[in-house]
C-alpha cells in the first residue's frame, strides 16, 4: 500500500497532507527543514517503510525505516506539540497554524488501522514523501506578479 505525503515548509514548522489512493487521511506536521539536521529537520523527501511500533511512551504507532542519518523516525501522536518533537512526524485532523495542530490521536488511529488493513491483504505499506508543487506555485504567483499576472489579480 502506498501512501503519499504531499509537504510544505515554512520557516517553523512543515506542513503535509496525506493521502491513501489520492485520498485525505490526515494532515502531518513536522519540524522546519534544516539541512537534514539530526532531531532538528524534518526528513529528506524519499520513500521509506512503515512499520508497525509498540513503546510505552507512545503505545501504539508506526516508524519509517532506513531514513538517512536518523536511526529511527516515528509517527505518533505528540501530546507535547510540535517544539517538542525531534525529528518525528505528527499526524493530525486539523492544523490550527504554524506547526498547530489538533486531534492527532484520532488522526494516528486513521493510519493503524488502514496499516492493519494493509497487513491483512498482505500488503507493504510505503510512505512518499514528496513537495506540494500546488503551494510553491501558489506563492511564487503571488509574490511574482510579472510571471503570473493573473493569479496576481485574483483571476485564474
Amino acid at each position: 500500500m502506498e501512501w503519499v505525503l504531499h509537504r510544505s515548509y515554512y520557516p517553523k514548522g512543515t506542513h503535509g497532507v496525506l493521502q491513501v489512493h489520492g485520498r485525505f487521511v490526515c494532515f502531518c506536521m513536522e519540524q522546519p527543514w534544516q539541512d537534514s539536521s539530526k532531531a532538528l529537520s524534518c526528513i529528506p523527501e524519499g520513500r521509506y517503510e512503515v512499520l508497525p511500533r509498540l513503546s510505552q511512551q507512545y503505545g501504539h504507532h508506526l516508524s519509517l525505516s532506513d531514513v538517512p542519518g536518523c536511526r529511527q523516525i516515528l509517527l505518533h501522536a505528540d501530546k507535547n506539540g510540535l517544539h517538542e518533537l525531534q525529528g518525528g512526524i505528527v499526524p493530525v485532523l486539523e492544523l490550527t497554524g504554524i506547526a498547530q495542530g489538533m486531534h492527532a490521536k484520532p488522526a494516528l488511529e486513521r493510519l493503524l488501522l488502514l496499516y492493519c488493513e494493509a497487513v491483512e491483504e498482505q500488503e507493504a505499506v510505503y510512505l512518499t514523501i514528496t513537495y506540494n508543487t500546488h503551494e510553491y506555485l501558489r506563492t511564487l504567483s503571488a509574490t511574482h506578479a510579472a510571471f503570473f499576472p493573473d493569479a496576481a489579480y485574483g483571476r485564474d
